[in-house]
């Protein structure tokens, strides 16, 4: 029960009131000691009366005034005269003297504490002011040690009704805190269980209800996030059952593919010209397409190949890039340029290089084709101390919002309609492979432009 809320909430409960009583505690004992030597004031200030009514009272009434008013002599001051009304022996000298004419609120709390820990009983000193204006002053000498008791006593008595109230309002708040906080908070515990349990079953999501504020957020914070993971849960098993036919296509497709680059090297023979100049591509194209299918049967296992880093003439897979896209049905009002120093030569996979080049060129090639307006693709490069630079850039209309907003997502960032996405995702991730950074630069009404970094040395951009 103390590892619980409830059960420290009901502990602290307990000492903090027990602290407040504390602090009630000091003023209240200085306020019954002040009480109680007033009483003695006028219980003396009656017996002088009396006294001063009758002259001849005899010794034994004298005696007994005192002891009821429980003190040894009565000194009383009127019209400027200072009288002994009434005395006994002493027991013992006058160990400190009490003004309580005029007392100050700290003055009367020090003495109430140095009385409580100063045991045995000593003869004071009390001076105070006479009841009903019966005078100018009047003085007691009497005992401490019946003051201490009397404090203690009314002490113990303040300290175990503090003691009853602080545990009565614990238990309140005890019983409070269970109904208000715990058994909300347990409810969302057990609603976070049974969600851990089966996270697909939607009709497991907590279903905001609390009253009080905090919690209700609470719960419609986690309402939200197990919504989100649910949805994301299945959208991972289409996804993984995706990828199971897909994988069985590639395999599928590789050998129809296999079987198709046999008869392409029996065209290289062909002595017809146009036949003899377009047989390397369609064989280049083949044999991409044969390591695409392999490659997407290993990311099916989760096992995309490291690339197989050389250093490559870009002239050269640009070339081939923007020749493979120039064949495409829709790009004869699209103009291809490239910029690229003939002798520059990049560290990269030369495979991997063209299916991301291929991708950007192709997304760019397509959102032109769209807008039925002439257009223009090109691909520029530079390098740095540090890096290349690759950059794509298209006169296009520009990526869409949603598109910009998860873009590199698979099945989320398609820039076209009915695009899947997984062009920019599969790119992204073969550049980072690199090592390097695939990053939209811009994109907006006068076109879009994709810079690839790719590191030199240690593989640092």
């Amino acid at each position: 029960m103390l590892n619980s809320l409830s059960g420290r909430f009901l502990i602290l409960t307990v000492i903090f009131v027990m602290l407040a009583e504390v602090l009630i505690f000091v003023p209240s004992v200085a306020r019954f000691r002040e009480d109680y030597l007033l009483d003695r004031l006028e219980r003396a200030q009656i017996a002088s009366l009396a006294l001063l009514a009758d002259d001849m009272l005899t010794t034994e009434l004298e005696r007994e005034l005192l002891e009821n008013a429980e003190v040894f002599n009565v000194v009383l001051r009127r019209d400027e005269v200072r009288q002994l009304v009434l005395s006994s022996p002493l027991p013992t000298p006058i160990e400190a003297t009490f003004d309580l004419r005029d007392p100050g609120a700290v003055t009367l709390i020090r003495d109430a504490m140095m009385r409580l820990i100063t045991p045995g009983n000593q003869v004071i000193r009390v001076i105070g002011s006479p009841v009903r204006e019966a005078g100018l002053l009047i003085e007691i000498t009497m005992e401490s040690g019946p003051l201490r008791m009397a404090m203690l006593d009314y002490g113990v008595r303040i300290l175990i009704l503090s003691a009853v109230i602080s545990v009565f309002t614990a238990l309140l708040l005890f019983f409070a805190v269970r109904v208000l906080l715990v058994k909300p908070i347990k409810n969302v515990v057990g609603s976070m269980q049974r969600y851990a349990a089966a996270p697909e079953d939607a009709r497991r999501i907590i279903q905001p209800g609390a009253g009080v504020r905090e919690l209700r957020e609470a719960e419609e914070a986690l309402h939200k996030l197990q919504t989100d993971l649910t949805h994301a849960l299945k959208q991972r098993e289409r996804l993984a059952q995706l990828g199971g036919a897909v994988a069985k296509v590639s395999h599928d497709l590789r050998n129809i593919l296999t079987s198709a680059q046999l008869f392409t090297d029996r065209i290289e023979g062909s002595e017809d010209p146009l036949v003899r100049r377009m047989a390397p591509k369609l064989v280049g194209s083949i044999r991409r397409a044969v390591s695409l299918c392999e490659s997407t049967l290993a990311f099916g296992r989760t096992e995309e190949p490291a690339p197989m880093l050389t250093y490559v003439r870009l002239s050269e897979v640009v070339g081939d890039v923007l020749d493979s896209e120039r064949l495409a049905e829709d790009s004869e009002q699209i103009s291809f340029s490239e910029d690229i120093p003939a002798m520059l030569t990049v560290m990269a996979d030369p495979e991997q290089l063209f299916r991301v080049l291929s991708n950007l060129v192709r997304n760019a090639r397509q959102a032109l084709a769209a807008t039925g307006r002439p257009g223009e693709i090109s691909v520029s490069a530079e390098e740095t101390e540090d890096v290349w630079l690759i950059r794509v850039t298209d006169t296009g209309p520009g990526l869409p919002p949603k598109a910009r907003e998860h873009l590199f997502q698979p099945f989320q960032g398609g820039a076209r309609k009915g695009g899947s996405g997984l062009g920019l995702a599969i790119a992204a991730e073969l550049v980072r492979g690199h090592g390097g950074t695939l990053d939209l630069a811009y994109s907006g009404e006068n076109g879009t432009r994709f810079v690839i970094r790719l590191p030199k040395g240690d593989g640092t951009v």
